[in-house]
Formats: C-alpha cells, sequence, structure tokens
C-alpha cells in the first residue's frame, strides 16, 4: 500500500524492507535461468577446457535428479506448512522438520546441486564459472537477509536453529 502510494505521488517506490536491507528485484529461480543460460553459453563459446569425456557425462544425472528433488521436497516442505515460498513474503512458519533438519537452506542448495550436474554434464570449465557466481548471489541477497528476517519474526526459536543445523550442508 506504502509502495503504491508512493508511486502514485510521483516518488520512486523503496526497495527497503523494515528488517534493513533492500528487497530483491529478482527472485532465485530466476537467477538459477540465468546461471543454466550462462553455462550453456560458456561451455558453447568459452569452453576452456574439456574435463569430462562425453561417456562419463551420464553420471551427471547423480546430481541433476538429486538437486531437482531437493528443491522440491524443501519447497513441499513450506507449503504443507502453509508459508510463504518466496523470500521475504510473509512468514506464518518456522520450517524446522523433514529435510530442514539437516540444512537451513535446502532450496539453494538443491539448485547448487543442479547446477553443478550440469556442469558435469556439458563437461568444460568454462560451465562451472557461474556457479560461484549464483552461490555469491544467494548467499548475499537472500540467505543473509533471510536470516535476518526471521530472526526479527522468531527470535530465540530462530537462533537455537541457526546454532543447531548449518546454512548449507
Amino acid at each position: 500500500m506504502g509502495e503504491l502510494k508512493q508511486q502514485q505521488e510521483g516518488q520512486p517506490a523503496t526497495r527497503m524492507s523494515r528488517f534493513g536491507f533492500k528487497k530483491p528485484r529478482i527472485f532465485p529461480p530466476i537467477w538459477l535461468v540465468f546461471a543454466i543460460i550462462a553455462m550453456l553459453a560458456l561451455d558453447r563459446w568459452l569452453p576452456l577446457a574439456q574435463l569430462t569425456p562425453w561417456f562419463t557425462s551420464g553420471f551427471a544425472w547423480l546430481l541433476l535428479l538429486p538437486g531437482l528433488a531437493i528443491t522440491l521436497v524443501a519447497s513441499n516442505g513450506f507449503r504443507r506448512a502453509k508459508t510463504g515460498i518466496v523470500p521475504f513474503s510473509k512468514s506464518t512458519a518456522l520450517v524446522t522438520t523433514g529435510i530442514y533438519r539437516y540444512t537451513r537452506n535446502p532450496m539453494y542448495l538443491g539448485m547448487v546441486v543442479f547446477l553443478a550436474g550440469l556442469a558435469l554434464k556439458l563437461g568444460s570449465v568454462g560451465a562451472w564459472i557461474p556457479i560461484p557466481v549464483f552461490i555469491t548471489i544467494v548467499q548475499r541477497q537472500f540467505i543473509r537477509n533471510e536470516e535476518i528476517f526471521l530472526t526479527a519474526i522468531y527470535g530465540e526459536s530462530f537462533r537455537a536453529y541457526q546454532e543447531n543445523v548449518r546454512r548449507w550442508l
């Protein structure tokens, strides 16, 4: 409502959250698509070196499928808890069960595992370059701010969860 009123009055809408960080304009699934496009482009036009021969690229499915499964299982945990899945949307429950007992960020972890599988499938050094960029973006724009957001909402419950469950693995 506040952003709409600002826009109607000719003022730019603020992207600052009430928790002190800028709300992202681009969300993780879109960053994932950007990373996939970059991987395909780098593999095609800047492969640097071929790491894996064509006959070993079949092992990539050992990362592609689990990466996809981890992401889907994690997002289903949010749906079952009836809480917002989009970063910084309304949070009605702190999900700490299922796959969330082992990692605080299984959706992001699943995306990274999927990207590693794709890089293995493509086989070139160039295909691996976008993965650390994707991890850095997720870490800086989402994970750190989500931790601020969840601490503000759930306080000591989230701090205890942080102490017992690792951020990634």
